[in-house]
């Protein structure tokens, strides 16, 4: 019974999960990882809560406790950054952040006893990259996607420095930070229990904002100055690691510097690179075919497998060849410049530039739309009779398919519904 039990609980959290644009599709690993990070009523209690940020008094009201009562349950939960924490207009917040990239995350950001790290790793990895029906949720379905690539700025030509707007630039990200911490690379954290990791850095993945002051409070980040985390961000480019951040314009809360071995979002766009599951910068690269020597040096340090090693077509040397460029699966992330040893390599601007949501309500609001599931954004608290049946009824109706070919148009998948949704208030 008290097997049932357990599994209830974590299939109702499933369930609330399910209701982020990724969702996060049932599986045993699953419930094993929310049972390593949880108990089962606190997996019924967080199962309960608002998709948006919400206070101690109502959760308390949603839990039907008082609100002391439930601050401690609350601040509990966010000493293990199961929740996230914050303040905003002087009134003390909580929010369930998304499983990546959220808690799965943060568990492994640092080292820790209160939990078994090596049996979570092998959890993630049977469940993020054995199994595909994740994966895909987070980083195939729908056009808008969790992240974005960011160029490597030291590959710009000043001609070409005019093209990059400061959102592309992970320098400005890292400069404009209020909040800024530094954490263990979960990705190779992971890979490193199962004796898989590389020996890229691994104190080196960055968090802003509110995220990052939340995660130096509870002791799973680091908080950094502007100096050192450009610092930081020269070690990456020196390591020929891949920025690869939240995918907005406006206060960024993550970027990892990932490896190509270890880092899952790489892995996916290896495994799904037609299907763009990671947004590419604004830069592709255009090799000089005449000065390329065939070195394949690019094509040893590109993450995705885009460079390649072709023909060269010359008859009085058949053997030689030269690097080509898959530009279908390439994230313009200019590590293959960076590394090239002629310097035939040139980032040059891409012909369209890639759309990026101004924030993150409004990238949530793009991929809701996109994979079936605004009415859960729109009236998030399942508790009240009064928000299942009107996210039931629209979620009707934005099936039907003319509303289905009026959403899909980029008048609507805009900032109106993102401050439509910020402004409405919880019934």
């Amino acid at each position: 019974m008290a097997h049932l039990t357990a599994r209830k609980g974590f299939a109702e959290l499933t369930s609330r999960l399910n209701r982020f644009p990724q969702g996060a599709p049932p599986s045993k690993y699953l419930y094993k990882i929310l049972s390593v990070l949880m108990n089962e009523k606190e997996a019924s209690l967080i199962a309960q809560l608002p998709v948006r940020p919400f206070t101690a008094q109502k959760a308390a009201g949603i839990w039907k406790i008082s609100e002391s009562e439930a601050s401690k349950k609350l601040d509990s939960l966010a000493d293990r950054v199961l929740l996230i924490d914050m303040m905003i207009k002087g009134e003390k917040y909580y929010v369930l952040p998304p499983p990546m990239a959220g808690f799965f995350e943060f568990s492994m950001m640092r080292t820790r006893g209160d939990i078994d790290q090596k049996l979570l790793s092998e959890l993630f990895y049977q469940y993020i990259t054995v199994e595909e029906d994740f994966i895909k949720a987070l980083f195939v379905n729908g056009e808008t996607q969790l992240g974005r690539t960011f160029v490597n700025e030291d590959t710009i030509s000043m001609d070409n420095d005019l093209f990059v707007y400061d959102y592309d630039k992970a320098s400005k990200v890292i400069e404009s930070a209020e909040h800024m911490g530094v954490s263990m690379c979960y990705c190779r954290h992971k890979m490193q229990h199962l004796g898989k990791n590389c020996d890229a850095p691994m104190d080196i993945c960055m968090t802003f904002g509110t995220v990052a002051d939340s995660l130096i409070r509870h002791g799973f980040a680091r908080r950094v100055d502007e100096k050192e985390g450009l610092d930081l961000l020269a070690e990456a480019y020196d390591n020929n690691l891949v920025q690869f951040g939240e995918n907005v314009q406006q206060e960024v809360s993550f970027i990892c510097n990932c490896c190509g071995c270890c880092c899952e979002a790489m892995i996916a766009a290896r495994k799904f690179g037609l299907m763009n599951p990671v947004h590419t910068s604004n830069f592709m690269p255009k090799i000089n075919y005449d000065s390329c020597t065939g070195c394949g040096k690019c094509v040893e340090v590109c993450p995705v497998e885009a460079m390649r090693l072709v023909s060269a077509n010359n008859p009085e040397k058949p053997r030689h060849k030269k690097a080509d460029i898959d530009v279908e699966r390439c994230l313009g992330c200019g590590v293959c410049a960076r590394i090239c040893p002629v310097q035939c390599i040139n980032m040059e601007p891409r012909k369209k530039r890639v759309m990026t949501p101004v924030n993150s309500v409004h990238k949530s609001v793009m991929m809701a739309i996109e994979r079936g599931g605004l009415e859960h954004l729109i009236f998030d608290n399942r508790v009240l009779f009064s928000h299942r049946a009107m996210a039931a009824l629209l979620g009707a109706v934005l099936k039907l398919p003319p509303v289905k070919r009026v959403l899909a148009s980029e008048q609507i998948k805009s900032r109106y519904l993102g401050r439509l949704i910020e402004k409405k208030s919880g019934v």
